[in-house]
């Protein structure tokens, strides 16, 4: 089975194998575990395998209890412990963190504007971070808040219930941009100027956007449509249709909200790492 893994990652023929310039920037950010000295147990899993088997139920939306184990992935509950206790350890955020920087490095990160925006999802299962939906009937939902840079990649992901307000989550993204290091001077957390589109639209909150030293570009309700805004905020769209290509993202199964979050966080990596390898 071992044998079949290399075949196919060498291949690259299926996107839930992990390819080697995501595993050399993932494997010294994960956490060691100690084996005991007497009565060590079974030998855990390798990590790459398991983060196989985690990505294969990001990209296809299984169930963890229907991973095949054919595959050599382990059992469900072996990645879901295992993406718990990485998620825990800051893992995707150190990792969105540097390769965020290797596009900065790289002059590609556009920080002249930012753009946010918002997309609900059903939550079947309800849990944390859930709410009443006001465009399903009042069904359990979460939204996913994002924020891009000028060309759509993901700079910080938030998860709210589906009834929160999108003004209310403005703030809280904008303090969730991480500070992008991978040029000369201090790291860089502030875009220039913030598109958004009239859900945003609210004095307080663009006053507020003003005081940081950004530039608000938010559509005011009651005005009509054609402003230009939107040849800027497209990419927001774009990068939403991106994250929600995860089939595991597009419906929330998850109760615990840290697990969601953590398949937030590692789509919004492996984005930004397809926007590196756009540039070779």
């Amino acid at each position: 089975m071992a044998d079949e893994l290399s075949v196919v990652r060498t291949v690259g023929a299926s996107p839930w194998i992990v390819s080697d310039e995501l595993w050399e920037r993932i494997e010294p950010l994960l956490p060691g575990k100690e084996r005991r000295f007497r009565y060590p147990g079974r030998k855990p899993l390798p990590d790459r395998e398991v983060l196989c088997g985690v990505l294969y139920v990001l990209y296809t939306g299984i169930q963890w209890e229907y991973l095949p184990q054919e595959l050599g992935f382990g059992s469900g509950m072996t990645c879901w412990r295992r993406l718990r206790d990485w998620n825990e350890a800051g893992v995707w955020q150190r990792l969105h963190e540097i390769l965020l920087a290797e596009l900065n490095a790289a002059a590609k990160l556009d920080w002249s504007r930012c753009v946010i925006d918002s997309s609900h999802v059903r939550a079947p299962k309800r849990g944390i971070h859930t709410g009443p939906s006001p465009v399903d009937r009042g069904r359990a939902g979460s939204k996913h808040h994002l924020i891009t840079d000028g060309h759509g990649t993901p700079l910080a992901v938030l998860l709210t219930g589906g009834n929160r307000n999108d003004v209310t989550q403005m703030l809280p993204l904008l303090d969730a941009i991480p500070p992008v290091r991978g040029r000369v001077g201090h790291p860089r957390r502030k875009p220039d100027s913030l598109f958004a589109d009239r859900g945003y639209d609210h004095d307080i909150y663009r006053n507020c956007v003003r005081e940081r030293g950004i530039v608000p570009a938010i559509a005011r309700r009651g005005t009509r449509h054609g402003t230009g805004l939107g040849t800027y905020r497209w990419v927001v769209e774009r990068s939403f249709a991106w994250l929600h290509g995860f089939k595991r993202l597009r419906i929330r199964w998850e109760r615990r909200a840290d697990i969601h979050e953590a398949l937030l966080c590692l789509a919004c990596c492996l984005i930004t790492l397809r926007q590196i390898n756009s540039l070779c």
